[in-house]
This record gives structure tokens, sequence and C-alpha cells, in this order.
């Protein structure tokens, strides 16, 4: 799910804007900042402080979608940064000290982990693991908030049931001690039709009011469709949906993608804006809205906002660093684009050079592929699998390299 500043900024924005405490990853003394040289297997050159597990994963991920084998000492770091307990932090600068108290653990880079050490092959008990922590996190309404005890939220729920859906379990079937899902929770966090247009909601950290918010809207349709990071295309769609009752998680993806389609439909893309600056194009959360929209069909405006970020995008991926190329690469596939060619920048190549040299590099790019649509157990959502690949594409999310406005709301 994702507007991908630096952490820093956003640290900022949360004091600026005077909300409550930001999430404990940003705790100074949850994920201290490296001393001396960064880890030889770590992609990005800035602090990984708040997103070096996350970003790792997205790395991994996109280069082995794209056929690129990544460096053993790569997969090795991100191996070497789970807990006993299977959750991952956000960074742990001394991964030989073991996990305690004050190890903030989240729901984010652990569904994150999840998703790009299954697909690089990593079956060992470390996958396990890590979805236990999840299930034994869940909130009782069924979804998951970024760290354990915080109420769930669309992004959080959207990541995890990628998690779920890329090692084939089926979202529905996980269930709290209530015996309730993350689809159901999903339902939650949809709004009515109207005035908020079928968006999904962010919560507000004082009130707990939703408001509509793009970057859950587009985690909460992936999340709605069974989906995580890698697109994979829904059938093509006749039609803009219809927005009814939100009582489904099928329902609920439809009203937001209707919402998605609307607000991109003038200019492209999606806007956000920092503390006491004017509204600036969201590239991260415009490159999550393209893969939420090709998932579900609507490949028209999928289409034409992957032109939007061929030709805008540079810029903000070379400051944002490894998980924002990752995207932009999520998004070319999902808008059909050459992800070597892309605006005249080799996204492939790009994200290679964030890390350590790959093991192998394919120049052969697989694009996104269409669903093999079968209904999992009733409840209206589907799963999909990726040929070639091996795990069910995922649901955005994102959270720390382009700045989701959730973390301003926490």
């Amino acid at each position: 799910m994702n507007v991908r500043r630096s952490a820093a900024a956003l640290a900022v924005a949360v004091v600026a804007l005077g909300t409550a405490a930001a999430p404990a990853a940003f705790a100074d003394d949850a994920s201290p900042s490296p001393k001396g040289p960064l880890p030889s297997g770590l992609y990005g050159k800035k602090d990984p402080q708040f997103d070096g597990v996350f970003r790792q994963s997205y790395a991994l991920l996109a280069q082995k979608t794209v056929g690129v084998t990544p460096a053993a000492k790569a997969v090795d770091w991100l191996t070497g940064q789970q807990c006993a307990s299977g959750g991952f932090a956000a960074y742990r600068a001394d991964a030989s000290e073991p996990c305690n108290s004050k190890t903030q653990v989240d729901s984010n880079s652990t569904a994150a982990a999840i998703q790009a050490l299954h697909a690089v092959g990593n079956e060992s008990n470390t996958v396990k693991k890590s979805l236990d922590w999840l299930k034994s996190v869940q909130n009782q309404d069924g979804g998951w908030g970024y760290n354990p005890g915080l109420p769930s939220d669309a992004n959080s729920t959207g990541i995890v049931i990628g998690a779920l859906a890329a090692v084939g379990e089926k979202p529905a079937t996980v269930k709290s001690q209530k015996g309730k899902s993350p689809l159901d929770a999903l339902t939650k966090l949809a709004m009515d039709c109207g005035k908020d247009g079928g968006a999904f909601g962010l919560a507000d950290a004082k009130s707990g009011k939703l408001a509509p918010n793009a970057d859950a809207t587009a985690a909460g349709v992936l999340g709605g469709l069974g989906q995580g990071l890698v697109p994979v295309k829904g059938k093509k769609a006749d039609a803009a949906p219809k927005c009814a009752q939100p009582d489904t998680a099928g329902q609920a993806a439809a009203n937001g993608t209707g919402y998605l389609l609307k607000t991109l439909a003038k200019t492209g893309h999606l806007t956000s804006a920092m503390p006491g600056a004017k509204d600036q194009p969201d590239v991260g959360n415009t490159a999550d809205a393209v893969v939420a929209l090709a998932a579900a069909g609507q490949r028209e405006q999928a289409e034409k906002s992957g032109e939007w970020l061929s030709e805008n995008s540079a810029a903000w991926a070379k400051e944002s660093g490894p998980a924002a190329y990752a995207q932009l690469v999520f998004a070319g596939l999902a808008a059909d684009m050459d992800v070597r060619d892309f605006g005249g920048a080799d996204l492939v190549k790009q994200l290679n050079a964030q890390g350590p040299t790959p093991k192998a590099v394919s120049e052969v790019t697989v694009g996104a592929k269409e669903k093999d649509e079968k209904d999992d157990d009733g409840s209206g959502v589907s799963v999909w699998w990726i040929v070639g690949v091996g795990l069910v594409a995922g649901a955005g999310i994102g959270f720390l390299l382009s700045g989701r406005k959730k973390k301003n709301q926490l």
C-alpha cells in the first residue's frame, strides 16, 4: 500500500501535524541507526533505521519478479534481521543481539519480508515463524495495525493479506479468537458511498474517526482482491464499478476502485502535501494505485497513470531509493510497460545498482500475469497465482520510503 517519503521526513511531519505519537517504529531506541559503514548486503545508501527490512524486501521481490537472482548476501542480510519470535523490526543495527521488549517488531516489515523470502525460494523456518508471529498478533476484528496493539488499518491488513496469499493460505480462513478474518476487518475500514466515495479510510490518531485516504484505498483494494505486492491483472472491467454497501471485502474493493478512478481521472496522479507546503504529485501512491487498478481490471486508467509515472518519477526514485524503484517496477508491469525502458530509464538496472551485484540477471522481463479466477471459499475473494514466480501477487503498501500518510496519522 504508498507515498514513500524518507522516514526522517515522516517523523518531522508527525511532529509538525501535532498528531498523536508516531508508531513505535519511529522511536530512536527501537531501531538505532548503524554505527560505521552500512552492511554490504543491504540495499540503499541512506540510514536504514526506519525502513531497512522494508526496502530490502521490496528490492528482492522486484528483482525476482523480473528474472534477477539477488546476491546471496542480500538474502542473508534480510533473513538475519528476524527476531526469535518470527517478527521483523524495521531495522536491527546488531542482529547478533537477541530481540527484547524494546525491539519494535511490526506487521509491515514482517509481511514484506515473508513475500520477498518466499519469492527467492527461502522455504526454511524463517517464513513459517513469521507467519506464526503475524497470526499471534492478529487483532480481534481480524486485521492488523502497524505494531501489535495498534488498531487495524487497511495498509497493514492489506500487506498481511498479501503475505498470507503468497504462501498459499486463504485470508478468509485466518481468523481471530472471535472468528473474524482480515476480510472482515477490511469491510469495517471501508467508508460508505456518498461524500466519502467508497474509499478506504485512515483513522485519526486522536479521535479514531476514519477519513478517506487514497493510500489506504489502494492497499484496501488489493487486500480485498486477495493480492499483495506483485502485479497481477484482473479480468478487464467493462466500466467503473458502482458503489454499494461494503458488506463484503469484494464490494469494498469495488468501491475503492471507483474512488481511485475518480481521483485519478483529472490529472492521472494522486497528490499529497507536507505541512506548510503546497500539494505535490504523490508518485509512490500513484504507483500503488496503478497496481490496484490493474488488479481490478481497470487497465485504461492504469495505463494512463503508468505513462504519467514514466514521465515524472525519475527524480523521486533517485531520491527515495530501492523501494521506490521496486514500486515503479510493479507499476510498470501492471501497466504493460517495458520496465527496462520506462520513460527512457532501465528500472531493473537502476534497482540492481542500489545493492550488491545480483547473482544472475535475465534479459527477459515477464509482464503482469492474467489472473486465474478461482472462488476460494464462497467469500467473493479470489486468489491468483503468478506463473513462474510461484507467489500470489500481493498488496501495497509499502510504508516507509514514500511516506504513507498513515504514518502521519499514528
